[in-house]
């Protein structure tokens, strides 16, 4: 039985975010670019929600591509990250030892999101791949190439070796996976809410028509489901 049968748990999965850094945002054409930052920010938080450790590499950050998105290192200030100067991230000793350590507990589903996709994305599972048993999840939604074309031909490429296509929210969910599970129930929707667009607007209606939950006033002060007007 193929152990991408197996759904995306807490447990099993590590994420590695690579190269997001604003001069290769600049160059992304296959997504909008604040929609890209929305879901990277979003993916980061649910992996800080569930307790999923995560890799931060960067590339040429004083030379070329500029710092980390500020709102990524909110996320997990604790975290070093990994500079290098290779566009393939698994050429570096680091970045290999910090996901070769969480393998080592049975996090080898690995979980992407990196820019440019058809660069360092590729590159960089291509050569996981052929050197480890480990399984890459790619965030499509997550990254981004340099035209639609080169996005899509390189998640296509990807897949026909063997990387499985996801999206953010997509992973989120398949953490929460019940509802049941209420120790990350409040962190699932607050994510859910901030960064799910259409998604997370249907949350807030029905947190506060359908469950008459309080509205937050304009002001910050909690008013009831039917206030005066």
């Amino acid at each position: 039985m193929s152990s991408k049968l197996e759904l995306l748990t807490p447990q099993n999965s590590q994420v590695i975010f690579i190269d997001q850094q604003p001069q290769m945002a600049f160059g992304v054409q296959s997504i909008d670019r604040q929609v890209l930052k929305n879901n990277v920010v979003g993916l980061a938080k649910s992996a800080k929600a569930f307790g999923v450790p995560t890799t931060i590499t960067t590339v040429e950050t004083l030379g070329f591509s500029g710092h980390t998105y500020p709102e990524l290192l909110a996320v997990f200030p604790e975290n070093k990250l990994l500079e290098r100067s290779s566009m393939n991230s698994w050429d570096d000793r680091n970045v290999r030892d910090a996901l070769a350590e969480h393998a080592a507990q049975g996090r080898k589903k690995v979980v992407v999101s990196g820019l440019w996709t058809e660069v360092c994305n590729l590159t960089f599972a291509l050569s996981c791949l052929q050197d480890t048993d480990y399984e890459i999840y790619m965030v499509g939604d997550a990254s981004g190439g340099t035209s639609v074309e080169a996005h899509a031909y390189a998640m296509e490429r990807m897949a026909q070796v063997g990387v499985v296509p996801v999206t953010w929210q997509q992973v989120l969910l398949e953490w929460q996976r019940d509802w049941a599970r209420k120790e990350t129930y409040d962190a699932t929707l607050a994510i859910v809410k901030e960064h799910s667009g259409a998604y997370g607007i249907g949350v807030d209606y029905a947190y506060t028509m359908v469950h008459k939950g309080p509205e937050r006033a304009a002001h910050g002060e909690t008013i009831g489901p039917n206030p005066a007007v």
